[in-house]
């Protein structure tokens, strides 16, 4: 695992946490932070498997 694939996991579980605290107290604007963290984790994550795959083609 890189650094991209770690960071994007970790931004992803954290937008789901800020997600779900949204929805218990009712505000929309943290439910929808959290789901844009959630997408931005994803995306890092995806640029990192990219990365790793591209690493181990040209080992």
């Amino acid at each position: 695992m890189n650094e991209d694939q770690i960071k994007g996991k970790a931004k992803d579980i954290g937008g789901k946490i800020q997600e779900e605290f949204g929805k218990a107290v009712g505000s929309t604007e943290q439910q929808a932070k959290g789901l844009a963290n959630q997408t931005e984790g994803k995306v890092q994550e995806k640029a990192g498997d990219l990365k790793d795959a591209a690493d181990k083609a040209t080992r």
